[in-house]
């Protein structure tokens, strides 16, 4: 399984960016998606999920109403909308896959065995 995390960048506050997470060696609908972040000194914490068909999505408390995770189960691969960014969205973002995730962990790194390599984020105020 490979996941390759795309789409960070230097943007300001206010501004928007779109993560892509490609994803190859599985088969992508029996895998939860999600994306974790972990800015410097910090525990990688959750960001978002998606289930496995895109029917349900779950988000972290401070980007909800901002950011949006979808994914293509054709093309292989998760997207996370972010909008209206903030400094403290500053972080590596990394995109994580489970098949067998329940779902009541999904909001836990150690619940998903497989990780992209992360992509940068910085958010200047």
């Amino acid at each position: 399984v490979q996941l390759q995390a795309s789409g960070g960048g230097l943007v300001q506050a206010g501004d928007s960016l779109r993560l892509s997470c490609a994803a190859s060696g599985l088969t992508f609908s029996s895998f939860v998606m999600g994306w974790f972040r972990q800015a410097p000194g910090k525990e990688r914490e959750f960001v978002a999920a998606i289930a496995r068909r895109g029917g349900n999505t779950w988000y972290e408390d401070s980007v909800k109403g901002r950011f949006t995770i979808s994914r293509d189960n054709a093309k292989n691969t998760v997207s996370l909308q972010m909008n209206n960014l903030k400094p403290e969205d500053t972080a590596v973002y990394y995109c994580a896959a489970d098949e067998r995730l329940i779902l009541g962990r999904l909001r836990e790194a150690s619940a998903y065995g497989y990780w992209g390599q992360g992509t940068q984020v910085t958010v200047s105020s």
